[in-house]
């Protein structure tokens, strides 16, 4: 287990979860001043609107390691680099998974309080697993995650919010969850959803635009972020993003930063501080356990013997993993302060993996999700820290 306790990690960085705060202080924004101090602890300027572009998986230790694929925003980051900045770098909150980090940037919550704990995770309504991307598993997911979105805080009077995305997210349980109360501008490709960003920023009656782009981590979860698909999609990424910075309409601003990083977990068995392990049919990890939620670089285990199976996790892991019961996760701060409503879809006992190690389940889990080469969710550098390139029209 690790000596480092999760709310000291990434001490100092600045959040995730302000950036679409702040970037509504700018467009019609009504929240007693929190908006206005969340910018200006990102240190952002002053425009009359915003786009917020959110790469899914374009972490800032993945970028900084493959900068001649993306130029530009290498360029960006570089000129924002002074002594005292704290905009290169951001903390995602934990698990570094997608649905939870959209709901900590749609609504500047934690996942104690949006429920947004992870890939999968126990609904007490059913005693299944949810899914909280593809919203298989059952929950309304207005019910699911209470707290009111940034979209959903526009006043209703002044300036409205733009959501940019493909349109099979459009009214999807996760966008319902994380992002609703934005107008839904559907595109599919870059290049569409670049030019449907620039028009709802030449309107004077927008005040926030959101745009999402997913391919990056698609290529990074089935070829790794070492591989030659990951840098074609940086590439591409790069391109579209130039251009979008380059038509930005005067008065306006362009965010771009990621819901996470990635790492790459080699094939084979489990050996030193990289492989992976079954937990779904280790004789000592599924013992007791009645049901694995999470992903394999953070599992929620749900189980009637928290301590014994703790105990038995972290035997068999070691340094490998930092096991924790929920007790002790959330006396730790790992998920933020935490709802009664949060508590029971918290694993009685969690574990994120260390190294280049992936805990997973070949009972529930399809071939092609155990072949999957790149993988996120866990507390290391490099799937937490994600970049923030601010760009000025």
């Amino acid at each position: 287990m690790s000596d480092v306790p999760f709310q000291q990690m990434n001490a100092g960085l600045p959040a995730l979860g302000d950036v679409m705060v702040a970037a509504a202080a700018a467009g019609g924004h009504a929240l007693d001043g929190e908006a206005h101090q969340a910018a200006a602890r990102l240190r952002l300027p002053e425009v009359r609107t915003w786009c917020v572009v959110v790469v899914d998986g374009l972490g800032w230790h993945n970028l900084a390691a493959r900068p001649e694929y993306a130029p530009f925003l290498t360029a960006t980051l570089a000129a924002q680099e002074t002594p005292d900045s704290p905009r290169r770098r951001l903390a995602a909150t934990l698990p570094s998974s997608t649905p939870t980090n959209l709901a900590y940037l749609g609504t500047g919550q934690r996942p104690g309080r949006t429920s947004m704990l992870g890939y999968t995770v126990r609904n007490p309504a059913t005693g299944g697993l949810l899914n909280l991307i593809s919203w298989n598993g059952g929950a309304d997911p207005h019910d699911w995650q209470p707290a009111q979105t940034v979209f959903e805080r526009f006043a209703p009077d002044r300036r409205a919010a733009v959501s940019v995305g493909p349109w099979q997210f459009e009214g999807s349980g996760l966008t319902l969850a994380a992002l609703r109360g934005a107008e839904y501008h559907p595109a599919q490709s870059l290049p569409e959803r670049v030019d449907a960003s620039l028009g709802a920023l030449r309107d004077p009656d927008v005040g926030l635009v959101y745009l999402y782009w997913g391919d990056l981590d698609a290529a990074g979860h089935r070829y790794g972020w070492r591989s030659a698909e990951w840098a074609e999609q940086l590439q591409h990424v790069d391109e579209h993003l130039r251009r979008l910075a380059r038509l930005l309409p005067q008065g306006t601003g362009m965010l771009i930063t990621a819901d996470h990083g990635m790492i790459d977990v080699p094939d084979g068995q489990l050996s030193g501080m990289q492989g992976r392990i079954d937990a779904g049919t280790h004789p000592q990890l599924s013992r007791d356990v009645d049901l694995l939620g999470g992903e394999d670089r953070f599992r929620h285990v749900y189980t009637e013997y928290p301590e014994q199976v703790a105990r038995r996790w972290r035997e068999v892991l070691g340094e490998r993993a930092t096991v924790l019961t929920r007790q002790e996760a959330i006396q730790a701060g790992t998920f933020g302060p935490v709802t009664a409503q949060a508590r029971p879809i918290i694993g009685d006992v969690i574990a994120a993996a260390q190294g280049q190690v992936a805990i997973q389940d070949s009972v529930q889990q399809s071939p092609a999700a155990l072949a999957l080469r790149g993988m996120h969710g866990s507390t290391t550098e490099t799937e937490v820290e994600v970049p923030l390139a601010v760009v000025t029209g």
